[in-house]
């Protein structure tokens, strides 16, 4: 009795590991936000950069669009995309959230004051955590929203001049 035990139990284990490989080899592994566009964001809590506040649904409903864009000192590519979030920063129908990812704030201030601060508001994400919400898996790279909290477009790396001129097209068909 004993040993019809010890098969059943080796059995299950047997088929049980080899489900769990099966199920776990057929399963999608690339991570894709392409269905991003056209969601709507939810549970918005961005750790504010230098007040002891949180940034909410409530503020980006503020703004007809917003461009919330995900940055570093340490990011070379964000110093390509800089100027451009300084002219975007002139758009009267755009506001421009930074959030500061996985960086130190001391270097955060620094490359802020060396390059310019295109930002209306900033946010901090130092362990990269809420980045993970907005489908955020390197940097840089932005989501625009409008005022309902859809998600119009992603830029997955630094915005370009082409970038730049599709969303100033966007925000100009209010």
């Amino acid at each position: 009795m004993p040993k019809k035990i010890i098969k059943l139990l080796t059995l299950s284990l047997i088929v049980f590991t080899l489900g769990v490989l099966f199920v776990g080899l057929n399963t999608n592994s690339i991570y894709d936000t392409k269905n991003l566009t056209g969601q709507k964001l939810k549970n918005v809590n961005l750790d504010h950069f230098n007040e002891n506040r949180i940034i909410t649904e409530i503020d980006l409903k503020k703004n007809n669009f917003t461009l919330i864009n995900f940055w570093a000192s340490w990011c070379a590519p964000c110093r390509d995309e800089h100027p451009f979030l300084l002219k975007l920063n002139n758009e009267i129908n755009l506001k421009i959230i930074g959030v500061n990812f996985k960086d130190k704030k001391k270097n955060a201030i620094n490359f802020l004051k060396n390059y310019g601060n295109p930002y209306d508001d900033l946010a901090r994400d130092e362990f990269g955590k809420q980045s993970i919400n907005f489908g955020i898996y390197g940097i840089p790279e932005s989501i625009l929203v409008n005022k309902d909290l859809l998600v119009i477009k992603k830029f997955i790396g630094p915005i370009s001049n082409t970038d730049m001129n599709i969303i100033k097209k966007i925000i100009g068909e209010l």
